[in-house]
């Protein structure tokens, strides 16, 4: 299937739930349009009746107007279904597509992220999606209607009088090129003011994200002056936009004048020559009007279209890039896990053309035992660990858990079975209990206080204005670095993992801070496998095996007194810190 027709079916596939509202929209739309091209007609008949006079003639008047009368009323209902249900309809259809974006950014693997820029996912999961909306609600409604406005009007008219209805015709030909051709421009200036309106969202979401850096630099008025840069070019493309509609517009409207005066004038001259009669004229001009008038509104429902399918194909360019991290078929379930993690000749690029970040990595951590991993930076200690979870996937040799290579277990049951805390703390908007409970939502309050008396977080918590209902403010704001740290930790507490990766998960703390953390993570690392990633090598002395990385793999291990005996790269490192510590 070609990936146009495949994108063709997905577009329409969103209707299917509400098939029967569609087709009840849809039908009120075309009664609507019916009963439009119906009334002129009962004009003509009212007019020529008044134009012939009597008194059974005029019976025949008050019966067509309460006929119109009645059809109105009937039109009005059916107005009103198409735009308020029709409406919600294209909300619903949105609701659903936002829904299946937002789930599958959630199944996108680290390496999509790590090249996206979230103020564009974001304009693609709002801006694009509301234009959506408009799209599936509007678009086969007033394509319908004014299509059988259109037809039926030129229809009625060839039937009136022909010569005239081709007088009248000859203009739509002209119309039709008109709008092709700015058609092709509009379509063009949409495309670039989708990507500038990203790049506005992601500038504003960079910004607001980093303000405390801007203002403690005092950088405001640079900020401003690459907002002003992101915004004027979104300016221009909307300015483009603008123009190529006003050429759109004012063009097909004054081509729609012309049709009438033609009209009148070769109407006139008819009328002179007895081959048309006033009433006649009269109901011409009424479904002229329904015949020109299909044409800017049909342009609008391209424009529509344009802005609509652009989005669309934005949105299936995210919903079409498939992860390349997901379960293999057949893929096991793990419980149980005892947690002997093995890297055997594991090489590992970001990219497959790409330089090796890992390579020839073999090493074991047997079950329970305290691992950790030093070196100088850029030497991909976090990228080893984060092959662990499959947060990558390795380019080359295998990572098992228990004797599996992790890629043969459910994505699901594998990070079930590991913890990590980062040096970069996230927290959620919310209270400190629902950050908490994020590392088990299921759990009751009970296991929510007991994770965070294991972490020293208990304490704080309680002296907080609302305990453990305070909110915290946007990642945790409001909380000191060291509290928000406990937080973390509480919440791997409560996920109870036979893994653990702490990923320089002190570095950034004050040394009272370190201490206080550090103990927390020794009763948090007790009987589990854990991998420390670590900057201060202080904190690393009791581990069962330290291990040195370096450019070419790995470079020395064992614990801190042979390493320190081997007096190498770790005892060179060791050295180096414990004389700037003392010199502090």
């Amino acid at each position: 299937m070609s990936k146009s027709t495949s994108r063709f079916r997905k577009f329409f596939s969103y209707y299917k739930p509400y098939l029967g509202l569609f087709i009840a929209d849809i039908s009120c739309a075309f009664a609507s349009a019916v009963i439009s091209l119906v009334i002129p007609l009962m004009i003509r008949n009212i007019t020529q009746n008044a134009m012939a006079g009597g008194g059974t003639i005029q019976n025949g008047i008050y019966i067509t107007g309460a006929a119109m009368f009645i059809l109105i009323i009937i039109q009005m209902f059916c107005t009103y279904f198409y735009d308020a249900k029709g409406h919600a309809m294209g909300a619903m259809m949105e609701h659903d597509m936002r829904r299946e974006l937002f789930a599958h950014y959630q199944r996108l693997p680290f390496s999509f992220h790590d090249h996206q820029r979230p103020g564009q996912l974001m304009a693609r999961i709002t801006n694009d999606l509301l234009q959506l909306t408009e799209l599936y609600h509007h678009g086969p409604e007033d394509l319908m209607i004014y299509l059988l406005k259109a037809v039926g009007a030129f229809l009625i008219i060839l039937s009136i009088n022909a010569r005239l209805a081709l007088v009248a015709f000859c203009f739509i030909p002209v119309m039709i090129l008109y709008t092709v051709f700015f058609n092709k421009k509009l379509r063009r200036a949409y495309k670039v003011n989708f990507q500038k309106i990203g790049d506005v969202n992601a500038r504003v979401e960079e910004n607001l994200s980093g303000i405390r850096v801007v203002q403690s630099f005092t950088n405001e008025a640079l900020e401003e002056a690459k907002f002003k840069k992101e915004s004027n070019l979104f300016l221009q493309s909307r300015k483009l936009i603008y123009k190529n509609e006003s050429y759109l517009y004012t063009g097909t409207e004054t081509l729609a004048r012309l049709v009438t005066v033609a009209v009148v004038v070769t109407g006139g001259i008819l009328i002179t020559g007895s081959s048309l009669d006033a009433a006649d004229l009269i109901t011409f001009l009424l479904y002229v009007g329904y015949m020109t008038e299909p044409i800017p509104q049909l342009i609008r429902i391209t424009q529509q279209y344009q802005e609509g399918i652009t989005g669309f194909n934005r949105y299936m360019d995210i919903i079409e890039t498939a992860p390349d991290i997901r379960d293999k078929p057949g893929a096991v379930e793990i419980n149980d896990v005892k947690g002997d993690v093995a890297f055997s000749g594991v090489g590992f690029r970001y990219a497959e053309d790409g330089e090796h970040v890992l390579k020839n990595i073999s090493l074991r951590a047997r079950a329970g035992e305290c691992v950790a991993l030093v070196g100088s930076s850029g030497v991909g200690k976090t990228t080893l660990c984060s092959l662990i979870p499959r947060f990558y996937d390795v380019s080359e040799g295998c990572v098992t858990l228990d004797g599996i290579d992790v890629r043969d277990i459910t994505l699901n049951s594998l990070r079930a079975h590991i913890g990590v805390v980062h040096q970069d703390v996230y927290l959620f908007s919310g209270s400190v209990r629902e950050n908490i409970r994020y590392g088990n939502p299921g759990c009751g309050d009970d296991a929510v206080i007991d994770a965070a008396k294991k972490a020293g977080a208990h304490e704080f918590i309680t002296n907080l204005p609302h305990g453990y209902d305070t909110d915290i403010g946007h990642r945790g704001v409001r909380l000191s670095g060291g509290e928000k740290q406990r937080l973390s930790i509480a919440r791997v507490f409560l996920k109870q993992p036979p893994i653990l990766i702490l990923d320089e998960a002190t570095s950034a703390l004050d040394s009272q801070s370190e201490r206080d953390i550090q103990d927390a993570l020794s009763i948090l690392a007790k009987n589990r496998t854990t991998f420390i990633i670590a900057h201060r090598l202080s904190t690393i002395r009791g581990a069962n095996r330290i291990i040195v990385l370096s450019d070419c793999g790995i470079e020395e291990q064992g614990t801190h007194d042979e390493l320190m005996a081997l007096n190498k790269a770790y005892a060179r490192f060791y050295k180096i810190q414990a004389g700037s510590a003392a010199s502090r």
